[in-house]
């Protein structure tokens, strides 16, 4: 009977453990996720290519939609020669503002949203080995 009551405790601690470990662990990810967007944009506003560069998944894709504009595309090798072409970003310090906002965490995918003075982005996100890493962008522009 002892030994019944050991393995019935031992039992429901392990049951208890493993979901608070899942719940570190999206926790951990979510704050991953919010550091990989907030990287991308500093770079951005920066114009710090190396920096972006270590956020970007190799088959990045950004989407860019304006009002009257059609729509654009690029790739993370032309947002990169960008960076590194025209440097810091021409926008006033003032407005190098950003919120960042994980709206979903699931598996090896997550889902944020960045929003800025000028413009708001849809983040799709893929979980590496080296990290989460931006896969595709869509951007809706403001001004």
């Amino acid at each position: 009977m002892k030994r019944l009551a050991l393995g019935i405790l031992l039992l429901s601690l392990v049951n208890i453990s493993v979901p608070a470990q899942d719940n570190l662990s999206a926790k951990d990810d979510a704050a991953m996720v919010s550091a990989t967007v907030k990287d991308y944009i500093e770079a951005y506003y920066t114009g710090d290519a190396r920096r972006m560069e270590q956020t970007l998944h190799p088959h990045y894709l950004k989407h860019m939609i304006h009002r009257t504009i059609p729509m654009r595309e690029m790739t993370g090798l032309q947002i990169l020669r960008i960076v590194r072409t025209n440097g810091s970003a021409n926008i006033p310090q003032a407005e190098r503002t950003e919120q960042v906002s994980v709206l979903d965490v699931a598996g090896n995918i997550a889902s944020a949203k960045l929003v800025t003075p000028h413009w708001v982005d849809y983040l799709t996100l893929s979980k590496t080995e080296r990290g989460w890493k931006i896969l595709s962008v869509v951007q809706r522009i403001d001004n």
